[in-house]
C-alpha cells in the first residue's frame, strides 16, 4: 500500500510527534510503501501573520503539494495527524477532489477546543464541546490572545458549516473510550470512529533492574502538571523527584526544593533511567487524550502515580498498575507518593501488572492489526462519497 502521512510538527517536538514516526517505522517494516508530508511550525516566523491565520483556515499551498504527491507518489490512502496550522482542513476537501481517502488520528482536542487540551485557568473545561467556541474567545484561551483564538474558532466554525469533518474524512481515530464519547458529542460521525490506542516499541533493557526513587518525563508546562508536583513535594521534605524535559516552567523546577533537574535528554537514556526508577509520576491538569509516556513506563514494568481523569484514567488503574490522585490536587498527589515510598513490594508488583498490560494492549504487532482493519475500512468507504467524476481515481487502481 502506498500511504502518505500528513504531519504539522510542533515548536516543542511531543508525543504526536513521536507517534507519528513510531507509525512510519511500523509501516515500512510491514513493506508499505510511506511518503511523509510534513509542515513545520518554525516556519511561523518568516510568514506574514494575515497569510499565517488564512492558512490555518485554508492552504493553498496544501491543496498545491496535495496535487503534485497525486502525480508523483499516488498515495492509495492520506492518514493524518496533526494538520494544525499550516497544513490546515483544505487537505481533506484537497484529498476528496482527487478520490484519495482519509484517516485522522485525533491526538488533541483540537476541532473540540481552540486550545486543544479541554483547559482554562488550570482546570478541565468542556465549555465548547458542541457548540462554536464564541467562549474560548472570549477567555483567549489559545496562547492568551482573543486574535489568535479567534483565527482558530474560525477555522472551527468554517469546516463545521461546509460539513468538512463529516464528509471528507473516512475514519476518525480516537485514542481511547473517553475520547471517542467526547468527538461524538462535539459532533463527528460514530459511525466513522474507532478506538485505536497508541503504541511503544518493546525496550531492550536488563531483567530485574534495582529500582529506586520517582521521576517525571515531559514538558515543563502547566498543563502536565508541574506546578502541582512541586507544590506537593514543598510539603514533603526529604522526598526527590527526578524530573526529565524542558519547557516555559523550568525556572520552577531548578529553584523547587525536592526536585534534581535533569534536563532534557534522548529517548536511549530515558527508557534505561524509567527501567531504574520505583515510578513515573504523571501529574497532568490538562486531560489527556492518551498519556504516552505511561505507556513507556509499563513498557519497562514501571507502575505510574497519575491524575485520575482523560485518557490517563483509561490506562492507569489504581492499585493494579499504578495509584491515581485527583487531579491539581497537590495533597492529594503528595498522598500516592509517600504510599508508594512506604511500600515498595507493592509498587513492583504493580510494575509487574504494568508490563502485563503493556503486552495485551500496547505493543507495536497489536497495533499494526488495528491500523490495518482501520486502512481497509477507510478505502471501503471512500466509493460511496466520491464524486462520479473522480471514481476512476479510487485506490487500487
Amino acid at each position: 500500500m502506498r500511504i502518505l502521512v500528513a504531519h504539522n510538527a510542533y515548536h516543542y517536538r511531543g508525543g504526536e510527534d513521536t507517534v507519528v514516526d513510531a507509525e512510519v517505522c511500523l509501516l515500512r517494516r510491514h513493506g508499505h510503501d510511506v511518503r511523509l508530508y510534513r509542515r513545520d511550525n518554525a516556519e511561523l516566523k518568516h510568514m506574514p501573520r494575515l497569510h499565517a491565520g488564512l492558512s490555518a483556515i485554508w492552504s493553498r499551498r496544501t491543496v498545491d503539494d496535495l496535487a503534485r504527491l497525486e502525480r508523483d507518489f499516488a498515495p492509495q490512502l492520506i492518514h493524518a495527524h496533526n494538520t494544525f496550522p499550516l497544513i490546515s482542513p483544505s487537505l481533506y476537501g484537497a484529498a476528496r477532489r482527487l478520490g484519495i481517502p482519509v484517516v485522522q488520528t485525533l491526538h488533541n482536542f483540537r476541532l473540540l477546543c481552540p486550545q486543544a487540551m479541554l483547559l482554562r485557568e488550570g482546570r478541565g473545561c468542556t465549555d465548547c464541546v458542541g457548540r462554536f467556541p464564541w467562549r474560548g474567545v472570549l477567555h483567549r484561551c489559545y496562547r492568551q490572545s482573543r486574535l489568535q483564538t479567534g483565527v482558530v474558532a474560525a477555522m472551527l466554525g468554517v469546516h463545521r458549516l461546509a460539513g468538512t469533518w463529516r464528509r471528507d474524512v473516512q475514519r476518525y481515530i480516537a485514542l481511547n473510550q473517553m475520547c471517542r464519547d467526547l468527538f461524538v458529542a462535539g459532533g463527528l460521525p460514530a459511525e466513522k470512529m474507532t478506538i485505536k490506542p497508541n503504541f511503544v516499541e518493546r525496550p531492550t533493557l536488563p531483567a530485574a533492574p534495582r529500582r529506586a526513587g520517582g521521576i517525571f518525563i515531559g514538558r515543563l508546562s502547566p498543563e502536565k502538571g508541574i506546578v502541582t508536583l512541586a507544590a506537593a513535594l514543598r510539603r514533603l521534605p526529604g522526598l526527590q523527584i527526578d524530573v526529565y524535559g524542558s519547557g516555559p516552567l523550568r525556572e520552577l523546577v531548578e529553584r523547587t526544593p525536592g526536585i534534581r533537574y535533569c534536563g532534557f535528554q534522548p529517548p536511549e537514556v530515558l527508557r534505561e533511567r524509567m527501567h531504574r526508577a520505583a515510578y513515573l509520576v504523571v501529574p497532568s491538569t490538562g486531560i489527556e487524550s492518551f498519556g504516552l509516556v505511561a505507556v513507556e513506563a509499563f513498557a519497562c514494568g514501571t507502575p505510574v502515580i497519575a491524575s485520575g481523569h482523560g485518557g490517563l484514567r483509561e490506562i492507569v488503574v489504581d492499585r493494579k498498575n499504578g495509584l491515581l490522585f485527583r487531579p491539581g490536587d497537590a495533597d492529594d498527589l503528595g498522598r500516592a507518593l509517600c504510599e508508594a515510598e512506604r511500600n515498595p513490594d507493592d509498587m513492583r508488583r504493580m510494575g509487574a501488572e504494568a508490563y502485563q498490560d503493556y503486552l495485551a494492549h500496547y505493543t507495536p504487532e497489536r497495533n499494526y492489526e488495528l491500523l490495518m482493519r482501520i486502512y481497509d475500512e477507510a478505502i471501503a468507504a471512500l466509493p460511496a462519497s466520491l464524486p462520479a467524476a473522480h471514481a476512476e481515481n479510487r485506490p487500487g487502481r
